[in-house]
């Protein structure tokens, strides 16, 4: 008989169980530091962790924003909010560094705050912001390591995240099965000569968890989540993050009424940009196959061809064949049409196409054991 993966339940709530695990990083820890983005699982991380370290008489508390640029002005109203709490020491990131642009298939990647484009930049820099990158890193995904190792590396340091299970079945896996720090696996290995980590301590809590919390506590929240409930866009997909982000393109579409003026200057600082907010969900986002290709395969070839003209070409390739060797049993099709979405959005690291692989492998494999009698057809709803 196949094994299951179960949740245990204890007889505490996520709130008081949130609160143990930080109590107990602070406590193995002498460096702590709370990574924000301005959105709803950060802002309670945020306040969570400043309850711990007001009772252990740690404050200032240290906290971490990766400013983007390219970012919501009410999601910069969120960080100004905490960034000049008096309780806060902080370090607001504001330096070069490469994001992919996922808006243009000709222009690969964005350097917020590139002194040559100086004159185009969506705001000024905030006078307390860090705006000297010593890290030696270049990629966003390596700034939250980076900065540890350029500021302590002499010291054991624990960075504060707002990442939940509930978004994502690996994500699950990743944090509840393997030790990353003593007997923790809601952690992530950052460097372990340094010994530095990272700790998930809202891990288990669900959506409907968060906005409990921040509305029973009064804190305050970033107020675009206010608008987008108010358009009909589901609680799960709400997202507050840089606007050219492969997972935040479809922002520009409203961005336009929102907050004209930072599409504005987003049009003027990027390419690409009016183009996909003109385009909207129903054209952006191809889910019908056009009528002049005779199926997925074909039309995602085509764009290969013909819309990939550079050395990405062959990377693309690349990864479709692997891709398309893990879901060569029950979502080919699928398959195709995720690599065709991959090309027109420019997602030559493949975020969305890695989500939708190990998303669509964990469904094959359970119809696999359902198929050989190891899994019940009510285990594997």
């Amino acid at each position: 008989m196949g094994k299951e993966a179960r949740k245990i339940y204890l007889q505490k709530n996520v709130y008081e169980m949130a609160l143990e695990r930080i109590r107990w990083v602070f406590d193995e820890f002498p460096i702590t530091i709370v990574n924000v983005s301005g959105g709803k699982d950060s802002t309670v991380t945020y306040n969570l962790v400043m309850q711990v370290a007001k009772e252990k008489k740690r404050l200032p508390q240290r906290v971490m924003f990766i400013d983007q640029e390219a970012e919501w002005d009410a999601t910069i109203d969120q960080i100004k909010s905490i960034m000049y709490n008096p309780d806060v020491k902080p370090m607001w990131l504001q330096f070069p560094f490469a994001l992919n642009h996922n808006a243009s298939s000709s222009e690969h990647w964005f350097y917020p705050w590139d002194d040559k484009h100086k004159e185009l930049w969506m705001r000024e820099k905030d006078p307390i912001s860090i705006q000297e990158n010593i890290t030696g890193e270049q990629l966003f995904q390596n700034l939250f390591i980076g900065m540890t190792r350029a500021y302590f590396k002499d010291t054991p340091v624990a960075l504060f995240s707002g990442i939940r299970t509930e978004e994502s079945p690996s994500r699950f896996m990743g944090l509840t099965t393997y030790p990353t720090y003593k007997w923790v696996t809601w952690g992530r290995i950052g460097d372990k000569k340094l010994q530095h980590y990272s700790f998930y301590p809202l891990y288990d809590w669900s959506f409907i968890d968060i906005w409990k919390s921040i509305f029973n506590n009064k804190w305050n929240y970033n107020k675009l989540y206010d608008y987008m409930f108010s358009i009909g866009i589901p609680l799960t997909h709400m997202r507050v993050s840089s606007l050219n982000h492969e997972t935040a393109l479809w922002s520009l579409f409203m961005l336009q009424e929102v907050e004209p003026e930072t599409y504005n200057r987003m049009t003027l600082r990027m390419k690409g940009i009016d183009m996909a907010g003109k385009m909207g969900w129903k054209d952006f986002y191809i889910t019908d196959l056009p009528f002049m290709f005779s199926s997925w395969k074909e039309y995602r070839d085509y764009l290969l061809e013909h819309l990939i003209k550079d050395e990405l070409r062959d990377k693309y390739k690349h990864e479709f064949e692997m891709v398309d060797e893990k879901c060569i049993t029950y979502f080919k099709k699928e398959a195709y049409r995720a690599e065709v979405n991959t090309l027109l959005a420019n997602d030559f690291l493949f975020i969305k196409l890695n989500n939708f692989t190990r998303h669509n492998t964990d469904k094959a494999y359970l119809k696999l054991m359902e198929k050989e009698g190891l899994l019940s057809e009510a285990s594997s709803q």
